[in-house]
């Protein structure tokens, strides 16, 4: 018997291509997603009664399709109805003959959707709803928890990122040459920031949001199959598959944080693990390594290390260098001045560190203080270390975090105390 976790699975994986399918065929993309959303709805609630039937895409685009068509001469009675002078109706080719009359191809136009919904004239936020939305196949309010706002305001921000693409006037195809490689790179970006936000929620009483993440997992895998010869979509999906192989020894059994030199490597997942090694290999081997192998790269120096204290951590320090070299952002330097402090000792760290205190894409994170914080304590300053774990404490909105980062301090205050009181 199909359960209902097999049919929502089956759904989120067909959901890119009957888009697609509906977009390349009618154009119309606002349309075509809410037609393709009330297709899925029908399969979610038929299939696991009725069973899944033999060609479910074949079936999901002919129902999507039936529901457009029915959308798109709505819309024309509408026009007529309150036009009062003569208006053209809607070309013909919009409203097509009969679904059940026209072929399903195998043609998959996923890539060319995610170009879609990653569109440069969108925001990064509507880009990343807009594709779980189109792409992903959730619902707005599944969206709108995981990111914690209310369904309206979601469902405002996904209407407004369709429209903007209807009033672009976007073409369903890929890019031009020229802009092929930046539209990638922000297909990628929006894939990233999903992955991260359900690795480490930026807010809430849990650390991790497993579905994001799973999700940004399964559409990285849907790109590498289109494209598996780019290092790039290589890159991103190890970088994934190797830091989510952590997620089972991230938490305690209270969901409180555990960091990676606590961590138990055991729980880690050795097949995702596996994967990505595998990945970072033989991208590697085809050429040059961008920003997202570089960090693959060193995930998986990491993931390579079965205790702590085995880390190469001069290979680590070694790739971000390399990686600084092509990608300056604050958060290389951050991570880079931790491998820093770990080769050449903690006060070369907090050098590296102190480039980012005037900042301004860092004024409002907690993170620089953390990683002070914890180089400080590298270097015996336990009362500059405790100050800083407790304004990374203050300036977290995560409640996990912000407990790990008070319980740090706690723990050195004590060892402070103890120490005072010895004669």
């Amino acid at each position: 018997m199909t359960t209902g976790t097999d049919v929502g699975n089956l759904l989120r994986t067909l959901a890119p291509q009957v888009a697609g399918a509906l977009v390349r065929r009618y154009g119309h993309f606002d349309t075509a997603e809410d037609a393709v959303q009330e297709a899925l709805l029908a399969a979610a609630v038929q299939w696991p009664q009725d069973g899944v039937p033999d060609d479910p895409r074949a079936w999901t685009i002919r129902v999507a399709s039936r529901r457009m068509t029915d959308m798109l001469r709505a819309e024309q009675s509408r026009r007529r109805r309150e036009e009062t002078v003569a208006t053209r109706a809607l070309p013909t080719e919009l409203v097509g003959p009969p679904p059940d009359d026209r072929p399903v191809t195998e043609h998959d136009d996923s890539l060319q959707l995610l170009f879609l919904c990653c569109h440069p004239c969108l925001t990064t936020a509507s880009q990343i709803a807009l594709t779980l939305r189109a792409v992903g196949g959730l619902t707005t309010a599944e969206i709108a928890r995981a990111f914690l706002v209310p369904e309206p305001t979601m469902a405002q921000r996904i209407s407004r990122a369709k429209q903007r693409i209807v009033e672009e006037g976007a073409r369903f195809q890929l890019p031009s040459h020229d802009a092929y490689d930046d539209r990638l790179a922000a297909v990628l970006q929006v894939l990233y920031l999903v992955f991260n936000e359900g690795y480490t929620a930026t807010s809430g009483p849990h650390l991790q949001r497993t579905d994001l993440s799973a999700e940004a997992i399964r559409l990285t895998r849907m790109v590498h199959r289109i494209l598996p010869e780019d290092g790039e979509v290589s890159g991103l999906l190890a970088l994934m598959l190797l830091t989510d192989a952590r997620r089972p020894a991230r938490t305690g059994p209270g969901g409180e944080l555990v960091s990676l030199a606590d961590q138990d490597r055991t729980l880690w997942s050795r097949s995702e693990v596996a994967e990505g090694l595998a990945l970072v290999a033989e991208a590697f081997s085809r050429g040059a390594a961008g920003p997202y192998l570089l960090q693959a790269a060193i995930a998986a120096v990491h993931a390579e290390a079965e205790r702590v204290e085995d880390t190469d951590w001069p290979q680590i320090l070694a790739l971000y260098e390399l990686l600084g070299r092509i990608e300056d952002n604050p958060v290389v330097t951050l991570n880079h001045a931790v491998a820093a402090g770990m080769v050449h000792g903690p006060r070369v760290g907090l050098a590296m560190l102190a480039r980012l205190d005037g900042d301004s894409r860092m004024s409002r994170s907690h993170r620089v203080d953390a990683v002070r914080a914890h180089l400080l304590q590298m270097a015996g300053d336990d009362t500059a270390a405790i100050a800083a774990y407790r304004r990374a404490a203050r300036r977290t909105t995560s409640r996990p975090e912000r407990d790990y980062l008070e319980g740090r301090a706690t723990i050195l205050q004590g060892r402070a105390g103890s120490e005072t009181e010895r004669p």
